[in-house]
């Protein structure tokens, strides 16, 4: 069940931004778990050389840590918006 919002969702909320952020990340997580183990699957199942697979994988989970890393420790979900100089 999707989480409820007690007002209207505002990307100017900062809970709302960053939920929203995480379940952005739970999403490509999703689809980069889909589409990997599809490829292994098959991979496996036809017994094929496909060199070019162990660098997808990596290169997906190299993207993954770096979408963490920005939704734990880089984004900023503070009231006010830094001002730009």
């Amino acid at each position: 069940m999707p989480p409820r919002w007690p007002t209207k969702p505002d990307r100017q909320d900062p809970a709302y931004r960053k939920i929203d952020d995480r379940m952005n990340f739970a999403v490509h997580v999703a689809i980069a778990a889909t589409i990997n183990s599809g490829l292994w699957f098959f991979h496996n199942l036809k017994a094929t050389n496909w060199e070019w697979l162990p660098w997808v994988s990596v290169s997906w989970l190299v993207i993954l840590l770096v979408h963490f890393l920005y939704i734990s420790a880089i984004a900023n979900y503070s009231d006010t918006p830094p001002k730009s100089t």
